[in-house]
Parts: C-alpha cells; structure tokens; sequence
C-alpha cells in the first residue's frame, strides 16, 4: 500500500471527486432503500402482524387469489378448523372505507377478528381500537366517537403502528365488521384465515379450493404491493449496476494513467499480485471513504424526514447496501486491473518507444 497512500496523498482532487460520485450514488441507494423500507411497511404490516403459520386465501374462479377478491365461507372455515393438525383459526374480515373523527376524514382499512393477533380486538360491537395512524389522522382520543358508513364507535384502545394497502388500520369484532361490510356492499364473510399448526396444508388447500401460504409469501396476493416494490426494487438494482460501472471507469482511466509507473515498479521487481492488492486497496479506501459518507448522509436526512415520510432506518436499509456498495465498487477496480497485470516492464526500459 506504499504506492497507493502516496498516489493518494499526490492526487486528492481526483479522489475526493471519486469519493464523492461514490457517496453520492450510496446517497441515493440508501435514501431509495429506506423509503421502499417505509412503503413495505405502509402497505403489509397489518398482514405481517397476524400471528399464523399461513395465510389461507379463497381465489376467485381461477384467477390467482388476491386480498381484494377473496372471500371464505362458513363451510371453508369449519373445514380448516377441523382438518388434523390445525391448532387455531383465526378468521379475519379486511375492507377499506372512510371514518370520520372528532378531528378530520380519512381512509381507513377496516380489520374484523375476535382474537388471536398482535393488535388487540375491542370486545363489543359498538367498539373500535385504532392503530396509531388512524388516531392521528382522525385526530380521536380513547373514549371519542368515529363514524364509519353511519354508524358511530366509540374508541377503546389506541397502539400499534398498523397498516394495509397504505391505509392505517381500524380493528372490529367480527360481527360488527361482517355488518359494516355488508352495508359497504361485500358479503360480509372474512377476507383470510390466519391458521396456526402443521397440517398437510397442501392437501387442506386443495381440498378445500383454497391457497395457503406463509404471511410472507402472501404478500404477492397484494397487488399495490406486487407493483410499488417490484418498481422499487428495480431502480435499486440500477442504481448498484451504475455504482460498479462508474467506480470500475474511475479506476480504469486512472490505472490506464498509471501504466508507465507501474511498468517501472515491475522492472524494478514489484509482484504483479502485490501491486494487484496495491491497486484494491487503493481502491478499498476510496469506496469505504466515500460510501461511509453516504450512508451517514441517509442516516441523517432520513431521520429529518422520518415525520414527513414512510422510511425506515435500520441495518436493512443502510448497512447492507453500503457492504453491496462496497462488494460492487471492487469488483468494478477489480475489471480495471488489466493494465496492472499485463504491463510489460520493458516498457519502463523504453524498448517500445
């Protein structure tokens, strides 16, 4: 690394430039993770939050089963409950509509289910509990009434930061959900079964004519999640392939630059694999310089905009695209080490000029 520190040391405008493209790229990666991160989250983690081994859907004729068109009737229910293996069956009803409260008007997704989740159910029909998203939307208070499709509710409880299909939720008992579902023009009969146990769920699944999946796997039955994240995720995996490809450019035009230099190092005996680790390792600070910067400048904007949007800073978000970052940003110095492996040494000598 003698050489590489002195280059460094010699040539700091042109590091500090690539240090900066690098950060700047991790910039933008990791404030594009963080926000498909928030969006995830605004958009499954009511379903997540179910506690169950799988998630049964009914698909509607034979298209793919979707939350929006699954509907499970009593006989479906009884056959889950009563196949060998089931421990528990949760069946659990899910609409979006509007509620109106003390303080404004907003969507909501409606969530009706007795027991066996995360977020608590309220134990009479007249009653709602709110995540903490619907009670700062509605600005409602424990013990303040909510309108939903005419019918007002009084709030008992309010926690948990759930959500579904970018609506916070309000949860029901199952029979006021099933009549407000009604009125809101569905069947009233519950959306999904969160089913806990080890049956042949396979087997329970065809014969019932149903899909069982686990909650992660289930998500793809969301089509806003489906297409949000696969755009998402996309713009990504661009990002990183343009991170490889300018920081293996970077390095190619200054190792091309080089060429005479280390032509004499090997003349005067230098290893082609120490002069490769010389070049990596040159180009190991560079990226660990600059992508360090970046996931800091994330960490920080994100927390400033963590009030005003949907991100989330965590090691998801910030520390795994800073090592892909990095990964990627050798591997492209890696494709630009041609020149450092096949420099001929009589060059130095001038045999070819």
């Amino acid at each position: 690394m003698y050489v590489a520190w002195r280059d460094l040391r010699f040539a700091r405008g042109r590091f500090a430039l690539i240090g900066a493209v690098v950060a700047l790229i991790t910039l933008l990666v990791g404030f594009l993770s963080g926000l498909t991160g928030g969006l995830a989250a605004q958009n499954v983690s009511a379903v997540l939050a179910l506690p169950a081994d799988r998630l049964v859907l009914q698909p509607a004729g034979d298209a793919a089963a979707t939350f929006a068109d699954s509907s499970i009737g009593q006989d479906t229910v009884d056959a889950w409950r009563e196949a060998a293996g089931v421990d528990a069956v949760t069946p659990v009803g899910i609409a979006q509509t509007r509620a109106e409260g003390p303080g404004a008007s907003t969507a909501v997704a409606l969530f009706g289910l007795d027991t066996g989740t995360t977020f608590a159910a309220p134990r009479h029909d007249d009653e709602i509990d709110l995540s903490t998203g619907a009670a700062k939307n509605l600005g409602a208070a424990v013990g303040d009434e909510v309108t939903i499709a005419g019918s007002s509710y009084r709030v008992t409880a309010i926690g948990g930061d759930d959500w579904y299909s970018h609506t916070p939720v309000v949860t029901l008992t199952s029979t006021a959900w099933a009549a407000l579902d009604e009125r809101l023009g569905g069947t009233g009969e519950p959306t999904v079964l969160a089913v806990s146990g080890s049956p042949a769920w396979d087997t329970v699944a065809a014969d019932t004519g149903t899909t069982a999946s686990s909650p992660l796997s289930s998500l793809t039955a969301l089509s806003t999640f489906r297409s949000e994240i696969g755009s998402l995720a996309l713009m990504i995996a661009m990002l990183f392939g343009v991170s490889a490809l300018v920081v293996g450019a970077f390095f190619t035009v200054w190792t091309m630059q080089r060429s005479a230099d280390i032509a004499v190092l090997k003349a005067l005996g230098g290893s082609t694999p120490s002069l490769v680790r010389d070049a990596l390792g040159q180009a190991l600070v560079v990226l660990a310089v600059g992508v360090g910067v970046g996931i800091g400048l994330t960490a920080l904007l994100g927390t400033l905009a963590g009030g005003a949007l949907p991100f989330v800073l965590s090691p998801l978000t910030t520390l795994a695209p800073a090592a892909i970052m990095i990964a990627l940003g050798l591997l492209g110095a890696a494709v630009s080490l041609r020149t450092v492996t096949s420099s001929d040494p009589l060059t130095a000598l001038g045999s070819t000029r």
